[in-house]
C-alpha cells in the first residue's frame, strides 16, 4: 500500500488543482474536543462495570483494535473486551463484540442484531448498538426503505428491552477518488473505480443525514463518519456532488480507501470510547 504521508511532496502538488477547481467547500470551524485525558478514573471505572454489546464487520474489528492499542496506552481505561453474543457472558462489566450479519446486506445486520438482543442479550446489556460497513450501502440503495427498517426495529427493540439503552452509529465512509496520489494510482493501475464512485459516498451521506435528524437530541449517536471526516483542527474532508458538499474519509486515515490505518483507528476509537462515556452519564 502506499501511504500519503510519504507521498506528502508530490501530493501537495497534485492537490492544488484538484481543491482549486473542484469548489470544495471546507468548514474551517474548529471545535473545543474533549480528549481522552480530561476524563476522570472514575468515569473509566464506572464504564467498567457497565455491560455494552456492539455488533459490527471489518471496520468495527479496525475501532475495537484502536480502542486495544489506546487501552494499552492508558493505564486508567480497563475495560473487559470479549468478543462474543452469548448471554451468560454479560453477568458483569463487558464490552462484548461480535460479527452481526452478511456484508452488502443490511438487512441481515439489521436481523440478526435484533436476534442477539431477543435471545437473552436485551435486557442484559446496558448499552447495545450496531453498525453498517461501507459495502452496504451504494448508489442503488433504497435509503429510505432501509432506513425505516432500520428504525421500526430499534422502535420495537426499545419497548420489549428497556432496560438496554439502544445507541445509533452513523456509516463509515470512503476516501474521495483522486483526493491523493495513492488514489490516483490505483485508478491508473485499474484498482479503483466503481466501488470508490463518489455516488456510492452521496448514499452513504444521505443515510446517515436521515439517522442525525430522527435521533439528535432524542439518543445517543455514535458518528463515525464524522470522525472518519474531521481533521484535529475541527475542518471537514469534503467533496461536491451535484453543486452539494458531503464528507469523505480523510486520506491520511486510511491506506485501502475505506478501512482504518493506525491513525485513523486511534482517532475513531477515541471518539468512540468519548461517546460511551457520555451515554453512560444519561
Amino acid at each position: 500500500m502506499f501511504s500519503s504521508k510519504k507521498l506528502f511532496i508530490p501530493l501537495l502538488f497534485l492537490s492544488i488543482p484538484i481543491y482549486a477547481f473542484g469548489g470544495v467547500k471546507m468548514d474551517t470551524s474548529s471545535k473545543t474536543m474533549l480528549t481522552l485525558d480530561d476524563i476522570q478514573p472514575a468515569s473509566w471505572e464506572k464504564l467498567a462495570q457497565k455491560k455494552i454489546f456492539f455488533g459490527h464487520q471489518s471496520v468495527g474489528n479496525n475501532i475495537m483494535k484502536g480502542i486495544e492499542e489506546l487501552m494499552q496506552k492508558n493505564s486508567n481505561i480497563r475495560l473487559h473486551v470479549l468478543e462474543t453474543s452469548k448471554p451468560s457472558d454479560f453477568s458483569s462489566g463487558v464490552f462484548a463484540h461480535y460479527s452481526i450479519g452478511q456484508n452488502e446486506k443490511p438487512e441481515s445486520k439489521i436481523q440478526d442484531f435484533a436476534r442477539i438482543m431477543d435471545q437473552g442479550i436485551g435486557g442484559q446489556a446496558d448499552l447495545a448498538l450496531f453498525k453498517f460497513c461501507f459495502v452496504d450501502i451504494t448508489a442503488s440503495t433504497d435509503i429510505q426503505r432501509l432506513f425505516n427498517e432500520y428504525k421500526h426495529t430499534m422502535a420495537v427493540l426499545e419497548k420489549k428491552h428497556p432496560q438496554t439503552t439502544f445507541l445509533h452509529c452513523t456509516i463509515p465512509l470512503l476516501e474521495k477518488p483522486q483526493s491523493s496520489l495513492k488514489s490516483f494510482i490505483k485508478k491508473l493501475l485499474g484498482t479503483d473505480g466503481g466501488f470508490f464512485d463518489s455516488k456510492h459516498n452521496v448514499a452513504r451521506n444521505e443515510f446517515n443525514e436521515l439517522l442525525r435528524n430522527e435521533y439528535s437530541g432524542k439518543a445517543m449517536i455514535i458518528d463515525i463518519a464524522e470522525m472518519e471526516s474531521t481533521y484535529p483542527d475541527g475542518t471537514r474532508e469534503t467533496f461536491n456532488q451535484n453543486s452539494k458538499t458531503y464528507y469523505s474519509l480523510i486520506p491520511d486515515y486510511t491506506n485501502d480507501g475505506g478501512h482504518l490505518n493506525e491513525l485513523g483507528r486511534k482517532r475513531v476509537a477515541e471518539g468512540f470510547l468519548k461517546q460511551l462515556v457520555k451515554a453512560m452519564k444519561k
